[in-house]
């Protein structure tokens, strides 16, 4: 039973990894085909490229968290342990918003707005 669990949180980490690199690469390439072929504003491109690594950074921290509960749970849960995960989770918890504040302009808990609230205008 433990091999399992060490075999899923293994894979699970890579999978964080897996999606944060290839976010990268993928929205990398993307913004310089399109910087390239000029098919948007280089703003709107920028915008684009930066939301898209956002949102990569953003899925592969919330698993990276998942694979850190299962290991400490699993293995070791001594109060140590438990206090190392605690702080992991604050320090994610904290670059998760800081990365969506980056991206979308606004704290995690405050409502999106839609383009008809701001008047259709998009900055």
């Amino acid at each position: 039973m433990m091999e399992w669990i060490k075999v899923s949180y293994l894979v699970i980490e890579y999978l964080a990894v897996a999606i944060i690199t290839g976010m990268v690469a993928y929205s990398t390439l993307r913004y310089f085909i399109f910087l390239i072929a000029k098919r948007k504003a280089s703003d709107a491109n920028y915008r684009e490229y930066k939301h898209s690594l956002g949102a990569g950074l953003l899925l592969g921290l919330e698993i990276l968290v998942a694979a850190d509960v299962i290991r400490t749970v699993a293995f070791e849960p001594t109060f140590e342990n438990i206090a190392a995960l605690g702080l992991l989770v604050v320090v994610r918890t904290f670059l998760s918003w800081a990365l969506v504040l980056e991206v979308e302009g606004r704290w995690p808990w405050q409502p999106k707005h839609s383009a008809s609230e701001s008047g259709g205008h998009s900055k």
